[in-house]
This record gives structure tokens, sequence and C-alpha cells, in this order.
């Protein structure tokens, strides 16, 4: 019990430190880090709906935009309207909700290829309808997305401000971190306490067999709902947060690709496993950072110039590192030590 508080204190110790040791690399890679944290979030909230319930969504990344326009809609000089970002966080996350449960409700017999079309379609479909809403009455600025959202704001101190300890002063990446952080531990304790609660036992039932979870007595018409509807909070709460940090919005951030990365980080980290879906969060947000900073140098010593564009070869390692996983490791880099022995022995 000693080594495991020990453990716990330098993992606290090194998770306060991080931000001004990554910062030695430039400020740069203090935001790669906020987006680590941001994207565990996402994940996390993706993997209730594909990791517990076993329910394959590929529009996940539309309840991160409902969100990020809510806080961009009511936190800027768009509509002329300042709340206060721990008024717009909930709210955002009841709107998302709500959609959750609009996507959920109509897909409850549908399962595997066909829901995941479904899903696809309804992410498109929100992108466009965020991307076209200019007119007749211009609520999210069209293409051109909106900006000068504010930053938000602890103690009445804007995060945006930066923030100073010790003397050592940091920019609102180093001050967002914290915030970040803070969020994301949050959101492990709830889906730890989900996991291991009866809704958790009871999503994990329908995602191992539906008619018999349904045999057994488990409502899975509204548990499959509360699943869409958990998700879509935790990307409601993520996507205010995006809109308040970046402080800009367009519909090119909410693309198809962006759900399709979020799935990955949960699949290659492993699906189920809290711990998996983090580490597949973090290694697919530096992976694009360490390949440009490797490869594009690589490429100019090599032949002079940019053979291969750093986002086309991004894309073929993923593709190549999800073969791989599904032949060699079908249960994730870090899988949960249940559903490791489910798939051996299945």
């Amino acid at each position: 019990m000693k080594k495991v508080w020990i453990a716990y204190a330098l993992l606290a110790v090194g998770l306060a430190v991080a931000p001004f040791a990554v910062g030695l690399m430039g400020q740069s890679w203090v935001r790669i880090l906020d987006f680590c944290l941001l994207y565990a979030m996402l994940a996390l909230g993706l993997n209730i709906v594909v990791g517990y319930a076993g329910l394959l969504d590929l529009g996940y990344i539309a309840f991160y935009a409902v969100g990020a326009y809510v806080m961009a809609i009511l936190a800027s000089p768009h509509m002329d309207i300042h709340l206060s970002a721990w008024t717009i966080l909930p709210l955002g996350a009841t709107l998302a909700c709500v959609a959750g449960v609009l996507l959920g409700a109509p897909t409850l017999r549908l399962r595997g290829d066909y829901l995941a079309i479904v899903t696809l379609g309804f992410g498109e479909i929100v992108r466009l309808f965020m991307n076209n809403l200019d007119r007749p009455v211009n609520i999210t600025n069209g293409p051109q997305g909106i900006n000068l959202i504010d930053g938000v704001s602890l103690a009445g101190h804007n995060l945006n401000q930066g923030l100073s300890v010790g003397g050592i002063q940091g920019g609102s990446a180093y001050a967002y971190y914290y915030l970040f952080l803070a969020l994301t531990l949050l959101t492990i304790f709830i889906c730890v306490r989900l996991e291991n609660s009866r809704i958790g036992r009871a999503w994990m039932a329908i995602r191992e067999d539906e008619l018999a979870a349904k045999a057994m007595g488990i409502n899975t018409r509204n548990i499959k709902l509360l699943a869409f509807a958990m998700g879509a909070s935790f990307g409601g709460v993520a996507g205010g947060l995006f809109a308040s940090f970046q402080g800009f919005v367009s519909p090119e951030s909410f693309s198809l690709m962006e759900s399709v990365m979020v799935l990955c980080m949960v699949v290659l980290g492993g699906m189920g496993h809290i711990g998996g879906v983090i580490l597949g969060a973090i290694l697919l947000t530096l992976a694009p950072e360490v390949l440009r900073e490797v490869i594009n140098p690589l490429q100019r010593s090599l032949f002079g110039r940019m053979v291969i564009d750093p986002e086309n070869l991004r894309m073929l390692l993923f593709g190549l590192a999800l073969i791989l996983v599904m032949l060699f490791r079908p249960e994730g880099l870090w899988p949960s030590p249940r559903r490791k022995e489910e798939l051996h022995h299945g």
C-alpha cells in the first residue's frame, strides 16, 4: 500500500510539472499537451458508447461540435452575448445530451454496419448544418466560423492571460493545462464509477449479447439511450472547452476525419479500458507532431525537398497501425484484463 501511495505521489508531481518540462521544447508543445488532455476527455466519452455498450458511433464529433458552437455563440461578440463559461458548459453538455438521445432513439434496433452508417450521416448533417446556418439568420456565421470567443475565468482571472507560479510566467496554454487536467481526472472518476455500477455492467451485458441481456431483465432500450446521452454529454463539455481554448471555431474542425480519429484512439488503446483509451488519445495526438518534427527534416536531408506530405503519411501510418493491432492485438495496446480474457477465450 505504501508503494502505491508513493507511485500516486510521483504521478501527481509529474503531472504538475509536466507543462513546464515540456515547455522547454517550446510553448507549442504545451498546447499539444493540452490537446492530449482534451482528446482524452473526448475519447473517454466515446468509450462509453463504443467500449462499454458496444455501439459503433462514427458521428461522435457532432456532439463535440454542438458544445463548441454553444460556447462560441454565447461567449463571443458574434451574437453580442457574453455569458460565463461555467454557465455555458452545462448548457452545452445538456444540448449535446439531447442530440445524443435524438440520435439514439431511431437507431435502437440497429447494430454493426447499419448503426455506423446512420451515425456517420448524423455527424455530417450536423457539420453541414453549422456550415449553412448563416442565412436567413446568421447564427453560426457559416464557413467563416466564429472568433474572439471568451476564455474561461477562474476566481476572476481569465485563463487567456496565462498564469504565474513561483515567479515563473506561463502563457494561456499553461493555465488551460491545469483546467483540462482537473476535468480529465473528473471524467476518469465518473467513468470508473460508471464502469463498476449496475449501469456499467448492463452496458457490458448488451455489448456481449443483447438478447441474453434482455432475457435477464435489462431494459436495453433505456440503457442504450443512456449510453448515447452520457457519451454525448462528455463530448459537449470537451467541445465547449475547445472553443474557449482556441478562441475560434469553424465547421472544418468537426469533419468525419475527426470522428474517425477519436474512434481510432478508443480502438487502438483498448476498447472499454480507461487507461488504454487515454494511451490511445495521447499517442494519436502526439503522432502528427512527432512526424512533422522528424519526417520533414529527414525528407529534406535525403531528397532536398518534400516528397510525401506529412498529413498523407500520417493517415497511411494510422491505417497500417490499425491493421497490425487488429491482427496481433485485437484487444488494443492496453486492454482491460476482463476484455483480454474474453477475446482470448472467444
